[in-house]
């Protein structure tokens, strides 16, 4: 019998009213798991109605204090990482050495919060005027909301919360309803941290739950990982409701590989940012742009072998790549497959039938390449988000950079070269938001923040570290005289 999942409202576990549920799978066999309760409007008033009530104490809390829940917090994370490393490849279907990676990160973000007596300190200057001294204040804003997608059930949430609440904000969370279990089991380890009930808490559900966030007066910023069309939605939707929104949308991250780079070094780096996760995350690299057809046929024939050698099977057991998230998704992406195939490109490396041995019915596609793909092709267009890499041939740098321009999203990309200004032309004229020198995946460490160009991205700041602070917060700007005369001025104050 399936399993029931709770909501978790107001330091409380919450059962699920009426009929509507959506399954949660073991995508390695396939199977129902765990049935998760989809929220209604009222569900989701309950769970502001909570952190409403909650904002006053928990932002008059002194931010030492906040520090410190915090603190323990990321001690219970880090004791409890192997635990929320299996219960995100339980539903989510990723290898358990890449799952506890993603707890690793998290746990950064957690570290730079309970920073936060430093972060919040303002600044202060002494007689602006005669007798007049101004200093600013980072106030919270209060109610504020994370909607997360379902690649990163650990990580992404941890990129909010923590700095949303060491702010003094109170937080709920809508999280995939995908994987919804790794959410619950953080809020449960902020409750044992210290975490006052209602500070913390988490709805699942739809596109219902999505607009009464959207909709709700009392919510004053949301935060939004995902698709570019969803995020321009709830960008229009939160925006035109008076809230402060980040919404963080898809990607199509480009690698060029100049003629001097690193063949191995480039080869094994766009094995694993191409398929690690099964290609299911927002800063894989998904297009090879390989300078000079010498370069790309020698990329090709080392990188091929190694696709079609890649270790497959279930996540728990940590191979190299692990399923997709559910049918549905193994399918689109196995059209998109079949698209570039009817379009022209070259099928170096098939993984559509891949089949892993007792586990027919799981959400298995095996890893696919694509030569010769030009940017008219669907598969070079839109984002795939399975492990599906292009590699696309252009005849020199500043072509390669054009290509990387001209596309729509813009949030991440590499350069492979050992040539020192390649790649600071690189750097400076690519336009994107997260750039690595051979470096495939250029993840933000949580001290700077993460975030695309373009339409990778919907609202001026970016996630985590100085932006998150920013994001979290209201500037207060205090300008203060105490006279000793109670003349009337009518001038505007100046620094004669």
């Amino acid at each position: 019998m399936a399993e029931a999942i709770s909501h978790f409202i107001n330091g409380h576990t919450a059962a699920g009213t009426g009929d509507r549920f959506g399954d949660v799978y073991d995508p390695a066999t396939g199977r129902v798991t765990a049935r998760v309760p989809l929220a209604s409007a009222a569900h989701v008033k309950r769970a502001v109605d909570a952190a409403a009530a909650a904002f006053p104490a928990w932002a008059a809390t002194t931010p030492l204090n906040r520090a410190r829940v915090m603190f323990r917090f990321k001690e219970l994370l880090e004791a409890h990482a192997g635990d929320l490393a299996k219960i995100i490849t339980s539903e989510h279907g990723k290898v358990l050495s890449d799952a506890r990676g993603e707890v690793t990160r998290g746990l950064e973000v957690v570290e730079f919060a309970c920073g936060i007596p430093h972060l919040l300190k303002g600044e202060h200057s002494m007689n602006v005027g005669r007798d007049v001294d101004s200093w600013t204040e980072y106030a919270p804003l209060g109610v504020v909301a994370g909607i997360t997608p379902f690649n990163f059930p650990a990580m992404v949430p941890l990129w909010m919360f923590p700095v949303a609440l060491a702010c003094g904000n109170t937080f709920v969370l809508k999280p995939s309803e995908r994987d919804p279990s790794a959410s619950l089991f953080m809020a449960e380890l902020l409750k044992k941290a210290g975490l006052p009930d209602g500070v913390f808490n988490v709805v699942h559900g739809d596109k219902v739950a999505v607009d009464a966030l959207l909709d709700e007066p009392r919510v004053q910023a949301l935060s939004f990982v995902g698709s570019t069309p969803i995020a321009e939605y709830i960008y229009a939707r939160g925006s035109a409701n008076g809230k402060r929104v980040q919404a963080l949308g898809g990607a199509k991250n480009h690698m060029v590989v100049l003629p001097d780079a690193d063949l191995d070094g480039a080869v094994s780096a766009l094995l694993g940012a191409g398929y690690g996760s099964a290609g299911e995350r927002c800063m894989a690299i998904s297009v090879a742009v390989c300078v000079g057809d010498a370069t790309a046929d020698a990329l090709v024939a080392t990188l091929a072998p190694k696709v079609a050698a890649l270790k497959i099977g279930p996540g728990c057991l940590d191979p190299e790549m692990g399923p997709l998230v559910t049918g549905a998704h193994r399918d689109k992406v196995r059209g998109y497959v079949d698209a570039g195939v009817a379009e022209g490109a070259s099928l170096v490396v098939d993984g559509r039938r891949h089949v892993v041995d007792g586990h027919a019915e799981g959400f298995f596609l095996g890893g696919c390449l694509f030569d010769r793909v030009t940017p008219e092709m669907t598969i070079y267009r839109e984002e795939i988000f399975g492990p599906v890499l292009c590699v696309v041939r252009v005849p020199d740098l500043d072509s390669a950079l054009r290509l990387v321009n001209e596309h729509e999203y813009g949030n991440g990309t590499a350069v492979f070269t050992r040539d020192g200004g390649a790649a600071r032309e690189f750097a400076h004229r690519v336009q994107a938001g997260m750039v690595g020198i051979n470096v495939p995946i250029p993840v933000p460490m949580a001290f700077h923040s993460f975030g695309g160009w373009k339409r990778s991205i919907f609202g001026p700041l970016h996630v985590h570290g100085p932006d998150g602070v920013r994001f979290y917060t209201r500037l207060k700007t205090v300008t203060a005289r105490w006279p000793d005369t109670h003349a009337a001025e009518f001038v505007m104050p100046t620094m004669k």
